[in-house]
């Protein structure tokens, strides 16, 4: 029986993960992401059902799309398998049972998979672009807010732990705000601040730390080889590639979902 449950979480984590995929693509681009049907980003034909089943319809269709066989990118295949799999993950150290089924295991898994739209949205627009999109984070911000709100109601913790974080989100987002208005552009680190505290509501104060200490040495020490690796006229020949380690709320969010389960199977 544990096993159909587990099956079924994992097929429900590819389906977030294919729509992962959807809203990576479409919000940067102010296409509607839940009524305009999914279709072919290269000649617009609309998917059929067996064409919407996520990693089965990208090996019935071979990698490519049925009408004008351009080849779909592999991080649509790659994203929905471990989108399934970190689902199972989390489901399994939350140690959902289904002999056994807990109410506040099931609503904190619930949390975590509003939480992890929020973070797989962000890490993989600002992989594409490099920013952070202001609506995922506001989503983000919404459901921290109403995990506060349950964990309050719940007996679990006490509001004034949170003060400081609402109060600190508040002030950065007039000031985010105040940017915009004044430069007429967003402001990467003041985003990145808020997502840190979002991280935090959601996965703990040690772990978030843990997450920016991570990605921080990792940027260093990759700076660090790029220099020593290469002369100077190669490095700038390969600086466009650099740049892929400044995506920091990207290598965040990689980090934070990596930690989150490895502390979650400690604590648990």
């Amino acid at each position: 029986m544990n096993l159909i449950l587990y099956i079924i979480i994992f097929i429900m984590g590819t389906l977030f993960g294919s729509f992962y995929t959807l809203a990576v693509y479409r919000i940067p681009k102010k296409i509607d992401i839940t009524h305009t049907h999914s279709f072919c980003p290269n000649c617009g034909h609309k998917l059929g059902f067996w064409e919407l089943i996520p990693i089965w319809s990208y090996l019935f269709l071979g990698g490519k799309c049925k009408k004008c066989n351009k080849k779909i990118r592999p991080r649509y295949f790659i994203l929905e398998i471990l989108s399934g799999l970190v689902f199972v993950l989390i489901a399994y150290t939350l140690k959902i049972d289904a002999y056994n089924l807990q109410t506040a295991s099931l609503i904190k898994f619930a949390f975590l998979v509003l939480y992890l739209a929020c973070i797989f949205i962000i890490a993989g627009i600002d992989k594409e672009e490099r920013r952070i999109e202001k609506s995922v984070l506001y989503y983000g911000i919404m459901v921290s807010c109403a995990y506060i709100i349950y964990l309050c109601i719940m007996g679990q913790t006490s509001i004034y732990r949170y003060v400081m974080y609402l109060v600190t989100l508040i002030v950065l987002l007039i000031l985010d705000t105040e940017y915009q208005i004044t430069k007429a552009k967003q402001n990467y680190y003041i985003e990145t601040l808020m997502l840190i505290i979002v991280m935090i509501v959601n996965t703990t104060e040690f772990v978030t730390i843990l997450s920016v200490a991570v990605v921080c040495v990792s940027i260093v020490l990759t700076k660090i080889i790029y220099y020593l690796k290469n002369s100077l006229n190669k490095y700038k020949k390969e600086h466009k590639d650099l740049k892929q380690i400044h995506k920091f709320a990207y290598l965040l969010a990689i980090a934070n979902v990596i930690l989150l389960i490895g502390q979650m199977k400690l604590y648990y």
